[in-house]
């Protein structure tokens, strides 16, 4: 899942953006609302983290643009001001969720998580798929054999494949579905971690889960 955090903040930025990347999220980042602009042209996101005081363009200013847009994405707000009128001139405007700084990370990263969900219209968090179970709240993959121990971008790649089970995706495709638009990796990465998953799931009791088509990429299920 591929998320942009807004935040004026470099502080909090770093610490929100390695927060959610050791939870196997890609993560953008952007210091204000103008230089979010150019990522939204060029990315598609599940959910923007967004914080309201910034300078040039605020975050209020930039979630007009959001919706005047029509951009599929959820947007949580982030912000000092905890008054209702403030929380409900936001809702008003279009953001999906609303949080209070200071705040606890844990709670950043469940409501970020539950509007990923949202964002692709999912009722439950638990999807199940030849023998496979995932919850995707806890990020957590279970087997035939029990739980499988995954590193977050073994599990995020893991993850798109089963979202997307019956269709062929590309090594170039799980890697912008994995790895922020900055990083310094190639696509081949996503070859070692397949192989990596493969062996887990293997030892799970899934050897056949995820199939290789030449030429073209790999397909769950």
């Amino acid at each position: 899942m591929r998320v942009l955090v807004v935040e004026d903040s470099e502080r909090l930025r770093g610490a929100i953006s390695a927060g959610l990347e050791a939870a196997g999220l890609a993560i953008d980042m952007a210091a204000d609302g103008r230089d979010a602009l150019p990522y939204l042209q060029s990315a598609s996101y599940a959910v923007i983290v967004l914080d309201i005081m910034m300078p040039r363009m605020d975050g209020l200013a930039l979630l007009r643009e959001i919706r005047r847009r029509r951009l599929p994405v959820r947007v949580l707000v982030l912000s000092a001001r905890d008054a209702v009128a403030d929380r409900v001139g936001a809702l008003d405007i279009g953001a999906d969720d609303y949080l209070v700084k200071p705040f606890s990370f844990d709670e950043l990263r469940a409501r970020v998580l539950a509007l990923g969900r949202r964002a692709r219209e999912e009722p439950s968090a638990l999807i199940e798929l030849d023998g496979l179970e995932l919850d995707t709240a806890r990020r957590v993959a279970r087997g035939p054999g029990g739980a499988i121990t995954l590193t977050p971008k073994e599990y995020a790649l893991l993850e798109t494949l089963v979202r997307h089970s019956g269709r062929v995706l590309s090594r170039a495709q799980l890697f912008e579905g994995i790895y922020a638009s900055g990083s310094e990796s190639s696509d081949k990465v996503i070859e070692v971690l397949m192989s990596n998953l493969r062996g887990k799931l293997a030892r799970a009791g899934l050897p056949e889960l995820i199939q290789t088509r030449r030429g073209f990429g790999y397909v769950a299920g």
